[in-house]
């Protein structure tokens, strides 16, 4: 690999423009660098700020079995242009990623694409249906390092306890997708005002603030880690919040639309708001941003989850939940929690980067801007704005609530171990 140079970033948005030398895949150098050999490659960053590449813990990527909607090479050049250096893959594909044999298959897919890190998330229970654990050892030596029945919960206590107590044996994290399903059974919307004038049944809060709270519960008395999914509710931002002061050791994220979008999008009935956990109300969303600045909520995640036309393009109830991110997340955190000053671009490294890499146990993303750490950075715009079109995303599907919106913030290249992955919106070739 040849040597790369940036000229003209600022690490993490603070001080004057630095050039930064990048060789074998390390930061060599920060500051004033020597002008380039012949076979050293330039990237001019005219100012950007310079951090971490992202992490996201929560990617559908669709493959194996839904490549109509998704691959693991279009996700992952959606990722790359998000300025995304690692994803984690969500179990639930078709045959579901609940053996070593899937697991496999998704990472090894992951390498020849190239152009982030997958590392695919293992289910906890076969084929996701919360009756009888999965093969978590063997999984774990395949190098899973989360598991999540993502799309459904794991409502079972018992079951629940006893993969948190295996997580601590195997030294993994279980993710749970919080929802009791005896209270949203045929639920459709948040269960509010909106939802009540549409004819929707509702979604009450309470679905996932019960299970957060139990999970809690069960983690602290088996001593083991968990992490919460898509946080979506003002109670459960509450609910963590005690967990922690108590010494649990609980993590969670959010999502980038329920840090911008509320339940008044069901006005439209436009299925493309159709998400699970649904959107909620202005006070949740409030509540959720000040958390994540807090540190009550740990990372942004995106739950990626393309769809075909006719699972998005139809009656709300038919419709599929769920929305794209990879491309978008970025500038909705700008929107919400930099622009609002609620996150410094140092609070943004942390939420995208940092805290997900611990979380997940990564050792070489989520590392700070210095010399000899690797070069997993993404150069960001913060000067730049855009207008959403999902025809353009790299996905294979299109399905994104924040279509024709005027978002802040782009992505200008992103670098996995020192090698541009993407740049000016478009992957090398």
């Amino acid at each position: 690999m040849n040597p790369l140079i940036i000229r003209g970033v600022r690490p993490y948005g603070e001080g004057d423009p630095v050039d930064v030398l990048v060789r074998d895949g390390v930061i060599a150098a920060i500051g004033v660098v020597p002008g380039p050999d012949d076979d050293t490659e330039v990237v001019e960053g005219g100012g950007a700020v310079l951090l971490p590449g992202f992490v996201d813990l929560h990617t559908h990527l669709r493959e194996p079995g839904r490549e109509d909607t998704e691959t693991i090479e279009t996700g992952s050049a959606a990722a790359a242009l998000g300025g995304y250096t690692a994803v984690f893959a969500m179990a639930n594909t078709d045959p579901v990623a609940d053996n070593a044999v899937v697991v496999e298959h998704v990472a090894r897919r992951g390498r020849e694409v190239g152009l982030v890190d997958v590392h695919p998330v293992g289910a906890v229970t076969v084929g996701l249906r919360g009756e009888q654990l999965a093969e978590l050892g063997t999984m774990a030596k395949a190098g899973v390092r989360v598991f999540s029945d993502d799309g459904h919960c794991v409502h079972d206590p018992l079951i629940m306890r006893r993969a948190l107590e295996y997580s601590k044996a195997l030294d993994v994290v279980v993710a749970q997708h919080a929802e009791e399903p005896r209270l949203t059974a045929g639920a459709q919307a948040h269960e509010g005002a909106h939802a009540a004038r549409l004819g929707l049944q509702g979604w009450p809060a309470a679905a996932e603030e019960a299970i957060v709270a139990r999970d809690c519960l069960l983690a602290r008395q088996v001593d083991a880690r968990l992490h919460v999914c898509h946080v979506s509710t003002a109670g459960t931002a509450d609910v963590l919040a005690w967990a922690k002061a108590r010494g649990t050791d609980v993590t969670a994220e959010v999502t980038p639309h329920h840090l911008l979008l509320t339940d008044d999008r069901l006005e439209t009935y436009d299925p493309v708001n159709k998400v699970n956990p649904p959107l909620r109300t202005a006070a949740d969303v409030e509540k959720l941003r000040r958390a994540l600045a807090d540190g009550v909520i740990d990372c942004v995640a995106t739950d990626h989850a393309p769809h075909a036309v006719q699972d998005k393009d139809c009656e709300w109830a038919a419709a599929r939940p769920g929305m794209l991110g990879l491309q978008t997340a970025l500038s909705v955190v700008v929107a919400t929690m930099v622009e609002t000053g609620l996150l410094t671009w140092r609070g943004v490294a942390r939420v995208m980067s940092e805290r997900p890499a611990e979380i997940a146990g990564l050792p070489d993303h989520g590392r700070p801007v210095e010399v000899g750490e690797p070069a997993n950075l993404v150069l960001v715009d913060p000067d730049a704005t855009w207008t959403v079109r999902g025809a353009d995303f790299a996905s294979i599907a299109a399905n994104t609530p924040f279509e024709g919106m005027e978002l802040p913030g782009r992505v200008v290249a992103t670098l996995l171990r020192g090698r541009v992955t993407a740049t000016s919106g478009r992957i090398p070739a």
